[in-house]
């Protein structure tokens, strides 16, 4: 399936569809990977900073998970973004359409990786948690307009950390 197509098939917890949200303004969509990594709450604690210049800057944000959308409520909620847009994506039929792949071994649990997690979750204070999704998921973040991705970070590692506010906001859309 096609990523225009999945955007007028995957619903937020309101009912709109991806496809009608960034048709009312451009969206940074965010794909996280399951609640219990440590990435994906720094990921969070990320966009829950730059929340207000992404939001400044004319872009919506909205947030899919593989969660369930009560539990996916409950957790964002803790970041301050349990007002934001979100998808509930279990069966990972968006991630796919976004072409977001598995990861490898070497990518989940490379040196560099297991350093940064270990920072993020200790000294960065984000933590561990159970895992609820496919902890094999990779994520990524892309800025849709009209429909169509126009910018795209796919994670080369979870360990990366995209700059948000310029995925959404800082080159202007030509003609999108």
């Amino acid at each position: 399936m096609t990523a225009e197509r999945a955007m007028e098939r995957a619903f937020t917890q309101s009912g709109q569809t991806l496809g009608m949200l960034s048709r009312e303004r451009p969206t940074l969509v965010v794909f996280l990977r399951h609640s219990g990594c440590t990435f994906c709450r720094q990921a969070l604690a990320d966009i829950a900073a730059r929340r207000s210049a992404i939001e400044v800057g004319g872009a919506g944000i909205v947030l899919v998970h593989m969660g369930d959308d009560a539990s996916a409520a409950t957790f964002f909620s803790e970041y301050g973004l349990g007002d934001v847009a979100r998808i509930s994506d279990p069966h990972r039929l968006l991630y796919r359409a976004f072409e977001l792949r598995r990861g490898s071994l070497w990518q989940l649990f490379a040196p560099q990786v297991i350093a940064r997690g270990l920072w993020a979750a200790i000294w960065g204070g984000h933590g561990v948690g159970r895992v609820q999704g496919d902890p094999f998921q990779m994520p990524g973040a892309f800025l849709v307009r009209d429909g169509r991705i126009v910018r795209a970070f796919r994670h080369a590692a979870p360990s990366d950390r995209p700059a948000y506010e310029s995925i959404a906001c800082a080159l202007p859309i030509d003609g999108a």
